[in-house]
């Protein structure tokens, strides 16, 4: 694929993902609009690209009349990553701000379609998968792509949207012939991260030097952290191979539990704390992990990087970014908002 020539819009282009896929769309030469409303994003991560003019940038809500018309508009591609989301504090008691995304993708699809764009990437999520397949951390389950189906059982409003954002695209491809790839992503985390995701939130933790070191859950927890460039890279050969609106896991299978992270982040930061459960913290399903052998046989796509490595990575990048007393006076509220 020729990026040189292709006119790209992300949305949601000042996020954590949705940065390091911008740098990636810029560095191949694509010509790239941002539209974020800066809610959960930071101009800062995109700053150097709209300072030098590499992009355009749009500072608006999507849901906003107008916004996604013309946001759309002269567009071939778009990659639909803004949502209202957050880390699992924030999807269990902002329920009804995550059923906005349901209005948010129908707005961007349909503009979409009327614009002309070619093809649509959206991001989706393991939240979309059975919560009963993934309670049992003790039993080595991998989320395969075919586990999406009747009878549905999506996790909390967020994954119902993120599902019904899913079949509205499919259902795009099949009655307008509209291009499409849907990127289930999972557990995502690096640098631009914020202390809403459980991982940048412990390093938080030991940046403050917190002593109790609290941790939500009983610690068994299972999950397959994915560093943030594996996850642009599956995003842009999806964008590249997938016309068909088939949906992708894009996770490592690395089974990590809660526990073992917590002490590995105290262990690189140097930092000697009393490690304190709180298994009445919200912690989501207990036993969650991709299968991501069809992103390997679609599109020779599996992670490169171990969760050990890009952790140190993103321990390196926080005590060096942030600032330890800001963290001290926001932590607690960032944990629950966005």
């Amino acid at each position: 694929m020729d990026w040189k020539k292709t006119r790209v819009l992300v949305t949601g282009g000042a996020s954590l993902i949705g940065s390091h896929l911008v740098d990636a769309l810029v560095a191949r030469g694509a010509v790239v609009r941002v539209v974020d409303d800066l809610s959960s994003g930071r101009l800062e991560n995109i700053r150097g690209h709209v300072e030098s003019q590499q992009i355009e940038f749009i500072q608006a809500d999507l849901r906003d009349a107008g916004v996604a018309q013309r946001a759309a508009r002269g567009i071939d591609m778009v990659f639909h990553l803004a949502a209202d989301h957050g880390g699992r504090g924030y999807l269990e008691s902002h329920q009804a701000a995550c059923a906005g995304n349901l209005a948010l993708d129908g707005i961007v699809f349909r503009s979409c379609r009327e614009s002309g764009v070619q093809k649509i990437v959206y991001a989706s999520s393991g939240c979309v998968y059975p919560r009963d397949a993934q309670m049992d951390p003790q039993e080595e389950v991998y989320l395969r792509e075919d586990m999406v189906g009747p009878p549905f059982d999506a996790d909390n409003m967020y994954g119902w949207a993120k599902l019904m954002g899913e079949m509205t695209l499919q259902a795009y491809h099949r009655d307008y012939n509209m291009k499409a790839a849907v990127c289930r992503y999972f557990t995502v985390y690096g640098e631009r991260g914020v202390e809403n995701h459980a991982i940048i939130a412990m390093i938080a933790r030991a940046l403050i030097e917190q002593d109790p070191f609290v941790v939500w859950g009983n610690g068994e927890q299972i999950r397959n952290w994915t560093y943030v460039k594996d996850i642009v890279r599956g995003t842009l050969l999806a964008a590249e191979k997938i016309d068909d609106g088939r949906a992708v896991n894009l996770g490592t299978m690395e089974r990590t539990r809660v526990i073992d992270a917590a002490r590995e982040i105290l262990h690189y930061a140097g930092h000697h704390a009393r490690i304190e459960l709180h298994p009445e913290m919200p912690t989501g399903p207990l036993n969650r992990v991709a299968d991501n052998s069809l992103a390997r046989q679609l599109l020779g796509w599996e992670p490169e990087v171990k969760f050990m490595d890009g952790l140190h990575r993103t321990i390196d990048w926080c005590f060096r970014t942030k600032d330890r007393e800001q963290l001290r006076s926001t932590l607690s509220q960032a944990l629950t908002e966005r």
